[in-house]
């Protein structure tokens, strides 16, 4: 009896591993899938707006707050692009919504405020191509939201949701609605 349920045991553990394996390749796939078709980059995070002009001690460093854009614009993008569609997408510049102000004192040096006198900004450049290499659609925008604190954003926590919120708001106005949010209207 108790080597049966130690063989019906080892191949619980084997099933399972299994079933895990499967979810990461499926997983890896279907982020492949995303990569093939939106590419985002950023020219040097040095020259950002951002960089440039806070100088906050504990100010996270550039390839965070824009990896979180990368992969917003990668979810939302790949869900309103039609098939055979490739986007890509270059951050030129980027502006955090809020700044430091170290004048209030040596407790706030590290605190960023948000006001609305202090908008998200992001500079881009993109390409839209079909699936034989076309241009579709290209250029530049300069993405600004001043009534940003006006608007509900749906996680409150979310360190950089003013930001993705004014990508997630470009990418349906240049591309059109996603299914979800037609059904939604």
């Amino acid at each position: 009896m108790n080597r049966i349920s130690s063989r019906c045991r080892w191949f619980a553990i084997l099933a399972m591993l299994g079933l895990l394996v499967a979810s990461a390749t499926t997983t890896q796939a279907a982020e492949a899938t995303d990569a093939d078709r939106v590419t985002v980059n950023w020219t040097d995070p040095a020259q950002f707006t951002e960089v440039r002009y806070s100088h906050a001690f504990g100010q996270p460093k550039p390839e965070t707050w824009l990896e979180a854009m990368r992969k917003t614009v990668v979810q939302r993008a790949d869900k309103l692009l039609k098939p055979g569609q490739h986007l890509d997408v270059t951050f030129t510049d980027v502006k955090l919504a809020g700044q430091y102000e170290p004048w209030r004192g040596p407790a706030y040096r590290d605190v960023r405020v948000v006001r609305d006198m202090y908008p998200p900004r992001i500079d881009l450049r993109f390409s839209l191509t079909d699936a034989n290499g076309t241009v579709i659609a290209s250029g530049e925008r300069k993405l600004r939201d001043p009534a940003f604190l006006s608007r509900s954003t749906p996680n409150g926590s979310d360190s950089y949701r003013f930001e993705k919120s004014l990508l997630k708001d470009w990418l349906v106005r240049e591309f059109g609605a996603d299914e979800s949010s037609a059904a939604r209207k």
